[in-house]
């Protein structure tokens, strides 16, 4: 079933009005820096670890509706999941928004995050799209604490 314009749009303006796990996280393990100059999106990512799963996970910043929709409902979906289910999440993330994984076709572990399958026709768009997830793959895999996303 192909996500409509009407649902999508609906389902970022929601969680851009009330995004979810939007807070600073306390008793955070790690944190990281996220930054989109193109947009203008910034964002401080926070999770807190137990072995090998994420038990907690949150993020406070500004930006468009898609960069907090996107962060909002990765918060919802990763939390509680191992850290190897995590890196092929934002793996098949990244690919769906390049338009390179078809969530009709192709079998996945997205859940919500199909809804932005279609969002590699707005190449600007995507970079808003990505950035909690950048951020939490250097986070995660380079130990880095910052993410910049380029403007080319």
């Amino acid at each position: 079933m192909a996500v409509s314009a009407d649902i999508y749009q609906q389902v970022v303006l929601q969680h851009n009005k009330n995004p979810k796990n939007f807070k600073v996280l306390e008793d955070a393990s790690d944190s990281a820096m996220g930054h989109n100059p193109l947009c203008g999106d910034k964002l401080v990512l926070y999770i807190k670890t137990e072995g090998e799963i994420l038990t907690d996970i949150s993020f406070k910043g500004e930006g468009c509706a898609i960069f907090k929709a996107t962060s909002s409902m990765m918060t919802e979906i990763l939390k509680g999941k191992s850290l190897n289910q995590i890196k092929v999440i934002v793996k098949e993330y990244e690919l769906l928004v390049k338009g390179e994984l078809d969530p009709e076709q192709q079998e996945h572990h997205l859940e919500k995050l199909r809804i932005f399958s279609g969002i590699y026709e707005y190449p600007a768009r995507v970079k808003c799209a990505i950035l909690c997830f950048r951020t939490l793959q250097s986070m995660l895999e380079d130990d880095k604490k910052e993410a910049v996303i380029s403007t080319e």
